[in-house]
Parts: C-alpha cells; structure tokens; sequence
C-alpha cells in the first residue's frame, strides 16, 4: 500500500513538473502561461509529498543522526528507534487530524483559491490519508521494535 501511494505521489510530481515546464515555455514564447500553475503546483507537491511520507517511513528513509549512539548497544538502539517512531506516529497523527479539521472548516467558510477558485477543502482533505497512513505504519513499527521483534537496521540494509 505504501508503494502504491509512493508511486502516484511521483506519478503526481512529474506531472507537476511537466506543467511547470509547458507553463514556463507559455510564458517565454507565447506570452500564455498555463492558469493559476502556482496554486496548482502547491496543492500538487504537498499532495505528493504527503504520499510519499509513508513509504518513505516505511523504508525507515528518514534521516538519522547516531552521533550520540555509536557506542550504545543494539537493544538501546533499536528502544530508541522505537521512541523516535512513536513520536513521528505522533506527528503525523496530529498533521492528518488538522488537515482533516482545516478541511471541514475550508468547506464550511467556502475558502477558494484565487485564480481558479479551486475549494481549497480539497487540498486539505487530499493530505489527511497519506499523513494517516504514515502515522499506521510508524505506530506498527514503534511496536516491532519496542517488542524486540525489529532490529533498528532498516530494510535497505538487510536487502543489501
């Protein structure tokens, strides 16, 4: 599941890219660049970015600093990997409940983007899953390595 979503969120940021590049080339040559691309360059890369966050999670792809636990043993390790996956469960618990909630209140307010007027409870109701989803699988983890049944080496390095 977390591939999948991995998968449409670059699918997501190539094509913003792609309209970036026809909206500059617009601009240069033809004086036409595409309409309101920078609201939709904003919706789209945060909406791919928030698919992205739970495989990247799930490969444990986020940046470590061990400088302080070079010297510490496996079982610390991998408590403290445990930690640092509850406490990001945590964040993303919260990001996916506020947009959620920025959502419902962009709904109600008919909040709209200003070119386009997009409704912005769409961008805000499109970040919720991807955030909620990378919250599920940093709570899994937290509890695999809390219990022992992980160790703190990410998958990347038992493959290799």
């Amino acid at each position: 599941m977390t591939a999948w979503c991995a998968i449409v969120g670059a699918a997501l940021a190539l094509l913003i890219g792609a309209m970036t590049t026809w909206s500059v080339i617009g601009r240069a040559l033809f004086q036409a660049p595409v309409q309101g691309d920078v609201e939709m360059v904003q919706m789209g890369i945060a909406l791919s970015l928030s698919l992205c966050l739970p495989w990247c999670q799930w490969r444990r792809g986020h940046i470590l600093v061990d400088f302080f636990t070079q010297k510490a043993s496996d079982n610390t390790v991998s408590q403290l990997d445990a930690l640092g996956c509850a406490l990001l469960a945590l964040m993303y618990a919260v990001l996916s409940w506020r947009s959620a909630a920025g959502a419902a209140v962009a709904y109600e307010t008919f909040e709209a983007t200003m070119i386009l007027g997009l409704p912005m409870w769409w961008a805000y109701a499109c970040l919720a899953p991807g955030l909620a989803l990378a919250a599920l699988v940093a709570v899994l983890q937290a509890w695999q390595l809390f219990r022992g049944r992980a160790t703190a080496q990410t998958e990347a390095e038992a493959v290799s």
